[in-house]
């Protein structure tokens, strides 16, 4: 992102600006991150449990936590290897970030998708008041929501760039558009009461019926989403954003028109979706699959909007070119967990962490789980690996402290949920902000004043819930 030229004087002297006058470049940000992990492995000593393999899945066997003894410490060259070991580690979500931003730039060149929004646009009003804008983001913001509940998050990564397609047409910023399509997928991902990866493995631990509890999960979900919308609607279109490559409609919304040959390509674009949620719901599909059909699209879409071969090549190159900086800003994020596995201390820090909750009350007890859970999240990213690390350390810990089983998996999902919008190891969000071309330095900025009223309305219905018997 471009920033603002530096101050003048009359003079022509550059006027110097004071380091903390800005926020720090993503890869800045991320780095220091890593350093801090770093320097915490010769603090926090080794310690591992053991595991066992349940239905295929390693999951941890509680009181079997042990400290390691004859563990190296890390090596100042090993905090530099981490890095290249991180870009291999998270190179699936590397790749569909070139894949996908190679499709999206096949997508806009053919025109089609950019059509049929400005003519929905011109059709609901969008240039007629504040109040039909108001109204197109907030069904824009519940829209991205519920994917994210029925999908997924990575698996609805496709879907980014036309959040900020819908910003242009009705005349606000890419990080409008962004804040709507990632922030409602991450809203509805985090608070899902129907998600497999992370409800759903954690009620399996817990011994509770599957997605049971939806009801108080579905309450906050929509609670959060309405909350998220409002705040794009009152703050985030009024927030100055620089864009070295901005969105913009060709055309006044009346003069949109949608030809036979859009409606070819947008077919083939919604056939490509339904066939990848349903191999993700039917096969098991996840990020590798889900690259391959953005390149089957990519491909189908450019030769019937007439590219040959080489032309096809190169709007693929230019597409995958334009979120480059983004893709390494994940697989730097991934070097963090190398440090961290490399070094054996996750497991220490997870039962630190969970020692907390011992002699607290219940409703207490609740909220504090769902903060640790977000601590936690930071250091094991994957919503369903953290529940196979956690939930059997917590469950018993629930049972000892009189707190219901379904109320611990909803401190765990809101802990896990709502960090991943803005911690720097989502690899996830981190992909879809690389797709969408917003940096992360920027996003947070964006989406911390808000997860605060997030937090606080999903802590007030937990405990309300914990004091009802759920």
């Amino acid at each position: 992102m471009s920033s603002k030229p530096p101050q003048t004087h009359h003079g022509g002297d550059v006027k110097k600006r004071r380091w903390f006058s800005e926020f720090p470049d993503p890869m800045v940000l991320i780095f220091l991150v890593l350093v801090g992990v770093y320097l915490l492995t010769f603090i926090i000593p080794a310690g591992e449990f053991t595991r066992e393999l349940v239905d295929g899945r390693n999951r941890v066997i509680p009181g079997s936590f042990e400290y390691l003894e004859g563990v190296a410490t890390l090596s100042f060259f090993q905090l530099f290897l981490a890095i290249p070991q991180g870009m291999i580690n998270a190179a699936q979500f590397l790749f569909i970030v070139f894949i996908a931003g190679g499709l999206f730039h096949v997508l806009k060149g053919t025109g089609a998708l950019e059509n049929l929004i400005g003519v929905t646009a011109n059709k609901l009003g969008a240039n007629d008041s504040i109040k039909s804008r108001n109204l197109i983001l907030t069904l824009g913001t519940f829209i991205y929501g519920f994917f994210g509940v029925a999908v997924g998050g990575e698996n609805n990564i496709a879907l980014v760039p036309i959040g900020a397609l819908i910003a242009s047409a009705i005349g606000c910023s890419r990080l409008v558009g962004v804040t709507m399509a990632v922030g409602g997928i991450g809203v509805g991902f985090a608070l899902s009461p129907i998600s497999p990866y992370t409800v759903g493995v954690a009620q399996s631990i817990g011994e509770l019926p599957l997605f049971s509890g939806w009801e108080l999960r579905t309450l906050m979900v929509v609670t959060c989403l309405a909350t998220l919308s409002a705040y794009i609607c009152l703050r985030v279109v009024n927030m100055e954003f620089h864009d070295d490559q901005p969105v913009e409609m060709s055309k006044a919304l009346h003069e949109y028109r949608v030809s036979r040959q859009d409606v070819v390509i947008l077919a083939i674009f919604l056939t490509g979706l339904a066939i990848l949620l349903t191999g993700v719901f039917t096969r098991g599909w996840y990020i590798k699959e889900i690259t391959a059909i953005f390149l089957m699209m990519a491909i189908v879409i450019g030769f019937a909007s007439g590219l040959n071969a080489n032309q096809l090549v190169r709007q693929l190159m230019d597409g995958a070119a334009s979120v480059t900086s983004g893709a390494l800003v994940i697989g730097l994020a991934a070097s963090i967990q190398v440090i961290l596995n490399d070094a054996h201390i996750v497991d220490t820090i997870v039962i630190s962490l969970s020692s907390i909750l011992e002699g607290t009350p219940v409703a207490l007890a609740a909220v504090m789980t769902s903060v640790i859970q977000g601590v936690i999240n930071l250091f094991i990213p994957s919503g369903s690996a953290q529940a196979l690390v956690t939930m059997p350390i917590l469950i018993p810990v629930a049972d000892l402290l009189g707190m219901s089983r379904q109320l611990m998996v909803t401190a765990f999902q809101i802990g896990d949920g709502l960090t991943n919008l803005f911690i720097p190891t989502a690899g996830g969000i981190l992909a879809m902000l690389a797709l969408g071309r917003v940096s992360y330095a920027r996003w947070l900025p964006v989406i911390l004043p808000i997860m605060v009223p997030m937090y606080v309305m999903c802590w007030i219905m937990m405990v309300a819930a914990s004091y009802m018997g759920y």
